[in-house]
């Protein structure tokens, strides 16, 4: 693969820039077509659709923090010269090709190709079929970007392909791709991972789960309990799931202050055991395979636990490793937690909607990985490459 200088590289994302600016209300218009053809029947995809003009700013913002990041490739690792003097280095580079599959928002198809492109991979989005005419405009803006500057087109593609033909594209692998990034539920996840023929990283489900410790302090369970499940129910890094010690004191009434809290939210509740009889407004689990499920909505639901270690248990059982929260104001606990649980981020007294590139100080990412190779976490710029070994010697031989 050719590799580009750092300079051709970022005079493409500045004519970038230059271009989402330029075309904002035309952007904004192409995004119309889009949800005037999408039914509202899933809030939360609906949501994630939406170009507005505070959009097209925040992508121009991504592209920016992209250019004013160091390029990631050619970094040096490690060095080494053996006894022999046989000369080894290690550094970074780039994965080759890497494919994205996605559903419904539109700012992946910046940020996944200003990561892929500064990082010197060839990108192919497969976008979903509700974003169409928003994804087509915003490639179109990336190729006049890649024009302007003598590059080829080919640096990013966009992929018009319905299921039949994504299944024959990703058994054949024709494009010699190196990466697959499936951004979507779990249907599309298993789909990728069934057919592909390459490595996948996954980009999981959340279903995050809080633990509320009797140690906790409800002021700030009730703030982070707000934030993390109202402030985008459409993210995968919201509140699903939250569990209370049953040795709290003053359980029920603190369970009715925080039922009022979420009713003023418009948050629908349902709960097991004695916690469903405390509210009219708060449903009794009907199945415990709700315990596995994804809202992306203006739901939660709320359970008790007798241990610490219970909580730690079912949180590794039932949720989809992303993001897990205890509440508590014993470090030595909260420590404890964030060993034992198995998500990708862990957090005290901290809501889980930090889990993002931006918010981490990663910058715009590709995907938040649930997977445990190669990476965990926000997949920014310095993610996206690998290694390669480079061996200097002089007619040695191995013996």
């Amino acid at each position: 693969m050719q590799l580009l200088k750092t300079e051709q590289k970022n005079n493409v994302l500045k004519s970038m820039i230059k271009i989402l600016k330029d075309n904002k209300q035309k952007l904004v218009e192409q995004n119309q077509k889009d949800l005037a053809l999408f039914s509202k029947d899933d809030q939360a995809l609906y949501d994630r659709l939406i170009i507005d003009g505070k959009k097209v700013d925040s992508m121009a913002k991504s592209v920016e923090e992209v250019l004013n990041q160091e390029d990631p490739v050619g970094k040096l690792i490690s060095k080494n010269t053996l006894d022999s003097g046989l000369k080894i280095e290690n550094k970074t580079t780039p994965f080759g090709t890497i494919m994205i599959i996605y559903e419904s928002r539109p700012d992946v198809t910046i940020e996944a190709a200003v990561l892929a492109f500064k990082s010197n991979n060839k990108i192919l989005l497969k976008g979903g079929k509700e974003a169409y005419y928003s994804n087509k405009e915003l490639v179109s803006y990336w190729h006049q970007a890649l024009t302007e500057n003598g590059l080829s087109t080919s640096w990013i593609t966009m992929l018009e392909l319905d299921r039949a033909e994504t299944q024959k594209f990703l058994k054949d692998n024709a494009n010699s791709i190196d990466l697959i990034v499936p951004r979507g539920g779990e249907r599309l996840i298993e789909f990728v991972k069934t057919h592909a023929k390459c490595p996948v990283l996954v980009s999981g489900r959340g279903n995050n789960f809080m633990y509320v410790s009797d140690k906790a302090d409800w002021k700030k369970t009730l703030s982070v309990i707000v934030n993390a499940k109202t402030d985008k129910i459409s993210a995968c890094n919201a509140l699903d799931k939250v569990l209370f010690n049953k040795n709290i004191e003053g359980l029920e009434d603190k369970i009715s202050e925080l039922s009022d809290v979420m009713k003023s939210h418009s948050v629908s509740m349902v709960a097991n055991g004695t916690l469903s009889g405390l509210d009219d407004e708060i449903t009794e689990v009907a199945s415990e395979n709700i315990w596995k499920e994804e809202f992306l909505s203006r739901k939660i639901m709320f359970g008790t636990v007798d241990s610490l270690q219970e909580s730690m248990d079912m949180i590794n059982k039932y949720s989809g490793h992303h993001s897990s929260i205890i509440m508590t104001e014993d470090d030595s606990e909260a420590d404890q937690f964030m060993e034992y649980v198995d998500s990708a981020a862990v957090y005290q007294n901290a809501s889980s909607r930090f889990t993002d590139g931006g918010a981490m100080g990663v910058g715009a990412e590709l995907a938040i990985s649930t997977d445990k190779l190669h990476h965990r976490g926000p997949l920014g710029l310095k993610q996206l490459v690998s290694n390669k070994y480079y061996v200097k010697g002089n007619g040695h031989i191995r013996e």
